[in-house]
C-alpha cells in the first residue's frame, strides 16, 4: 500500500516539475491561443507571425548575450546603449567620413560590410571595457555596466548633438548601398533578422553545450572560487562573456537600424531590462550557473508576442507595461520555486546546499570542471 502511494506521489511530483520546467513554452502557447481568439483575422496569420518574429529577433539577440553574463553571475546594463551606439556608428559611416581633418580633401564612403564590421567591433570594445572593469578591477557588474550605460549613451548623443541619422539608402556609384538588406530582405519568406537570430542561437548553444568554454562558464557561474581552484581561467571567462554580450547587442543595433532606416542616440532605451526579463522568463537563475539558450529564446518570444498582441487588440500602452511587469514577476516567483526545490533535493542527498553547481573536485589544475547545465 505504501509503495503504491509513494509511486503515485512521485508521478505527481514529476508532472509538476515538468510543467514548471516548460512554463515558458506553455506561456507562449497560451499567449498565442488567447490573441488568436481575440484577433483571429490579424494575429495568427503567417505574415504577422513573421513580422512579430522579426521584432523578437532584436530582444533575443540582446537576451542571448545577457544570458552568458548572467550565467557567469553578472549583469550587463549597457546592452541597450551599445545597441544605440552601433546604430549611430553605422549612420556616421554610411553618411561618409570627412577626411579633411587629416589633410585629405575628400570623403570616404565605406562599403556596407565594413560598416557592419566596424559597428560590431565597437560593440565588442564596449563589452571589453565592461569585462576588464569587472574582472581586472573588481568593480561590481551592476556599477560598471551602469556607468557604461550612461557613458556610451552620452557619446552617442555627442556624435550628432542628439539628432538622428536618416536615409540609409546609400549611393550605388559609391558602392555603399544595401544597408536595408538586414531589415527588409528575406530568405524563403523568413526575415533576415530571424535568420541571424537562429544562426547566433545555434552557435551559442553549441558553445555552451559542447565546448570547454561552456563548461568553464557554468562552473565559474555556479561556484567561482571552486572553479578557479580547479584551473578554470575565471577572469578570462568573465571578460569574454561581456565581449560576446557587446557583439550581440551591436548586431541587434544593426538590424534595428536597418528596420527603421534611421539611427538615433536614444535607440534601445530600456532594452537592457527587456533582455533581462527574457532571460528570467526563460528560466535562468540570476545568481548564475543555470540557464540555456532555448529557454532564453522562449522568454524573448513570450515578451515579443505578448507586446505585439496587446498592440493588435488595442490595449493601452500603459496596460502593456503592467502586463509585461506582471509576467516578469510571475517568472521570478516560479524560478524561486523551481530552484528552491532543487536546493532541498540536493541538500537532502548530500549535494551542494547552495543550490548552484556542485563544487568541482580538486583534480589536476589542467582539467577543466564540468558543470551541469
Amino acid at each position: 500500500m505504501s509503495s503504491t502511494t509513494t509511486a503515485g506521489s512521485r508521478r505527481s511530483v514529476d508532472i509538476g516539475a515538468l510543467l514548471l520546467e516548460g512554463r515558458a513554452f506553455l506561456a507562449l502557447v497560451a499567449i498565442f491561443v488567447i490573441f488568436s481568439v481575440l484577433a483571429p483575422n490579424a494575429y495568427p496569420t503567417v505574415s504577422n507571425v513573421l513580422v512579430m518574429s522579426s521584432h523578437v529577433a532584436i530582444y533575443a539577440l540582446l537576451a542571448m548575450g545577457m544570458l552568458l553574463v548572467i550565467l557567469n553571475g553578472g549583469i550587463d546594463l549597457s546592452v541597450g546603449s551599445t545597441l544605440g551606439m552601433a546604430g549611430m556608428v553605422a549612420g556616421f559611416l554610411m553618411k561618409g567620413v570627412d577626411l579633411s581633418p587629416f589633410g585629405i580633401d575628400s570623403t570616404l564612403f565605406p562599403p556596407v560590410w565594413v560598416v557592419a564590421l566596424v559597428s560590431i567591433g565597437v560593440g565588442a570594445l564596449i563589452g571589453l571595457v565592461n569585462g576588464v572593469l569587472v574582472a581586472r578591477f573588481n568593480v561590481a557588474p551592476f556599477v560598471a555596466t551602469l556607468g557604461t550605460l550612461y557613458a556610451v549613451r552620452g557619446l552617442a548623443s555627442l556624435m550628432t548633438n542628439g539628432l538622428t541619422y536618416n536615409d540609409f539608402g546609400g549611393d550605388e556609384a559609391l558602392g555603399n548601398t544595401g544597408f536595408d538588406w538586414l531589415g527588409f530582405n528575406r530568405i524563403a519568406t523568413v526575415p533576415i533578422g530571424v535568420v541571424v537570430m537562429v544562426v547566433i542561437a545555434l552557435v551559442l548553444s553549441g558553445v555552451l553545450n559542447r565546448s570547454v568554454f561552456g563548461r568553464w562558464l557554468y562552473a565559474s557561474g555556479g561556484n567561482e572560487r571552486a572553479a578557479e581552484l580547479s584551473g578554470v581561467p575565471t577572469r578570462k571567462v568573465k571578460i569574454w562573456v561581456y565581449v560576446v554580450s557587446g557583439i550581440t547587442a551591436a548586431i541587434a543595433g544593426l538590424i534595428l537600424t536597418s528596420q527603421l532606416t534611421s539611427a538615433g542616440p536614444t535607440a534601445g532605451t530600456t532594452y537592457e531590462l527587456t533582455a533581462i526579463a527574457a532571460v528570467v522568463i526563460g528560466g535562468a537563475a540570476l545568481s548564475g550557473g543555470r540557464g540555456n539558450i532555448r529557454g532564453t529564446l522562449l522568454g524573448a518570444f513570450v515578451i515579443g508576442f505578448l507586446s505585439d498582441g496587446l498592440v493588435i487588440v488595442g490595449v493601452s500602452v500603459y496596460w502593456q507595461t503592467v502586463f509585461t511587469g506582471a509576467v516578469i514577476v510571475a517568472a521570478v516567483l516560479l524560478n524561486s520555486v523551481q530552484y528552491k526545490g532543487k536546493r532541498r533535493a540536493r541538500s537532502g542527498s548530500g549535494g551542494s546546499p547552495g543550490g548552484g553547481t556542485s563544487a568541482p573536485p580538486p583534480a589536476s589544475p589542467k582539467s577543466p570542471t564540468t558543470a551541469a547545465a
